[in-house]
């Protein structure tokens, strides 16, 4: 009796598992597929969801949204001179998109020292961007001091990402 039922549950769990459709991993595999294949799907899916030339997306995937500073520090850093020139590359060729650029605090310090500091980092990018050919009424500034982090934590991992500058799409002009 036990080997009747343990067949007629082999059976079904069988037939059960023969009819699940199988998952498509996206990976290629077998006689056929080759390393291009795959390139060239993953390209065509690539060029498909491209950002729109002059998106708040193409500012944020194609030249970068933020820049970081060391701690305690307003100046910008080289790596942080380079993203901005590239922000500034982009505004000149979308001169209809005004921007906000937020400054940004790790949580160490007080609040008004924070919000001071944020004001800070805020103006040295606006000022960067304004002297590398941004026209002055097409940014705004304004502070977040460390009431707004990227990444909750207390570790310098967390704290070197709160640290930063974000240039923010107003509006997309007309």
């Amino acid at each position: 009796m036990r080997f009747k039922v343990l067949s007629i549950l082999t059976v079904a769990l069988f037939v059960a598992a023969c009819a699940t459709e199988p998952q498509d991993s996206g990976a290629t595999s077998g006689k056929g597929s080759s390393t291009s294949d795959a390139k060239m799907q993953m390209t065509s899916k690539s060029v498909a969801s491209a950002p729109t030339p002059g998106s708040v997306e193409d500012l944020v995937v194609n030249v970068g949204d933020r820049v970081f500073f060391d701690f305690d520090k307003s100046g910008i850093r080289p790596d942080s001179a380079e993203i901005l020139n590239r922000q500034a590359a982009w505004l000149k060729k979308f001169p209809n998109h005004v921007v906000v650029i937020e400054g940004h605090c790790d949580e160490r310090g007080t609040r008004e020292y924070n919000l001071a500091l944020g004001d800070r980092r805020a103006n040295a990018v606006r000022e960067y961007l304004i002297s590398v050919g941004v026209s002055t009424n097409r940014i705004e500034t304004i502070s977040y001091g460390k009431e707004r982090p990227a990444v909750v934590g207390s570790t310098e991992s967390a704290w070197s990402q709160n640290r930063r500058g974000v240039t923010i799409v107003k509006n997309a002009g007309s």
